[in-house]
């Protein structure tokens, strides 16, 4: 998990920023990327030890994840920096311009910038330095592994929180995915201001709720409020 790591220390780089995001693909809440830039001492000797688990973030379970999230929030050997673009945002420079966005933000958050960047996916333009853009890097770099992490835990619990705001949802149970239950509840409710009204599902249930506001509401029929 260092072979992209120890190719950009043999060229002379020392500080290494792994990126990753989480929430590019849900209906709602806010998109959100982590930068992790590991002391190269502290990497190579924790490798196999403190940091033998850590992973694509989708192939570990929920709980543990947390667990990862806190131990790697918690070492002394580890910077961590944190971006995201909220609903508002993606809506009016689209789902891939905010993704960009939420990871220039994320390494900008770091309490020292580093020298390269070491990104999740394909090339992102805006970081002040050179960057390498990795294919499935979160499963294959330790430091962007541990930004996906870092970036989903932070997000689930955003949408935790909003949950709480909207339960309605069920954001809690699907983090604003477009599972058949959000799906159900879309057009039951119609879109939260955190929903994303540019993706389809939401744009179809904001002008579903638009033509039943338009229409005369008899007294003492069902009122349409919306939430």
């Amino acid at each position: 998990m260092l072979r992209f790591e120890r190719q950009l220390w043999d060229r002379g780089f020392v500080r290494l920023a792994g990126v990753d995001e989480a929430g590019r693909g849900p209906l709602a809440g806010p998109v959100v990327a982590a930068a992790v830039v590991f002391d190269r001492v502290f990497l190579e000797a924790e490798e196999h030890l403190q940091l033998r688990e850590i992973t694509d973030s989708k192939k570990i379970p929920p709980a543990r994840r947390a667990e990862l999230c806190a131990l790697l929030r918690g070492l002394s050997g580890v910077e961590i920096g944190v971006g995201l673009a909220d609903c508002a945002e993606i809506d009016r420079v689209n789902i891939l311009r905010a993704t960009h966005l939420a990871m220039v933000r994320a390494v900008s958050g770091l309490p020292r910038q580093p020298d390269h960047v070491l990104v999740d996916g394909l090339p992102v333009r805006g970081f002040s330095g050179p960057s390498t853009a990795v294919v499935h890097g979160d499963g294959l770099s330790l430091s962007i592994a541990a930004a996906s992490i870092v970036a989903k835990v932070m997000r689930d619990g955003i949408m935790q929180d909003l949950d709480r705001v909207y339960p309605q949802y069920g954001f809690a149970r699907h983090k604003g995915y477009g599972s058949s239950e959000h799906i159900q509840a879309l057009f039951e409710h119609g879109p939260s201001p955190v929903h994303r009204i540019t993706f389809r599902p939401v744009r179809e249930a904001a002008a579903i709720w638009s033509r039943w506001r338009s229409l005369p509401q008899p007294a003492g029929q069902f009122q349409l409020t919306g939430e």
